[in-house]
């Protein structure tokens, strides 16, 4: 998959970003705004909506791919682009992986994020760290039960899933 984007059209979609981030953070929200553009131009656009929803997944980034996700009746997200105020963080570029994005461009970096009192370094370093460094940060671990396999097969043997 190659992603040759247009210089204009990036800067377009990116001051869209930064001017909805701009108003969610004047209005009390995050400080965090994306645009998700599909393959067939269709735009959705989000804002960082943590506090006002209670929910630590709210990501501006999360809810665009959310809500282009639901609009679309799909789960595959290829041929779309998202567009970021700010350096996604670990989470929503997982999203982005699983929504099989063919790209992301954002404006600020984490350093910008930090400096302004958003500092998510701990985020990206998890999963750089040595085990041991993990587990101060949260520790993660894995409990061999007997039927750890019962929802694979599950799914191995059900013929009418939908496969992703």
């Amino acid at each position: 998959m190659t992603h040759s984007p247009d210089p204009h059209t990036v800067r377009r979609h990116l001051g869209t970003a930064i001017a909805a981030a701009a108003r969610n953070a004047s209005e009390d929200g995050g400080p965090f705004g994306a645009v998700l553009v599909t393959a067939d131009g269709r735009e959705f656009t989000a804002v960082n909506r943590v506090t006002a929803d209670n929910d630590p997944t709210a990501h501006a980034e999360v809810s665009a791919i959310r809500a282009a996700c639901r609009a679309l009746g799909t789960h595959d997200l290829s041929g779309a682009v998202l567009y970021s105020s700010c350096e996604p963080c670990p989470m929503c570029l997982a999203t982005s992986l699983w929504a099989r994005l063919d790209a992301v461009h954002f404006a600020a970096d984490r350093h910008d994020a930090a400096r302004g009192g958003f500092d998510d370094a701990a985020f990206h370093d998890f999963f750089t760290a040595a085990p041991e460094e993990r587990d101060r940060m949260l520790p993660v671990s894995h409990v061999a039960v007997e039927n750890r396999n019962a929802p694979f097969q599950a799914w191995a043997e059900n013929s009418a899933r939908t496969d992703y």
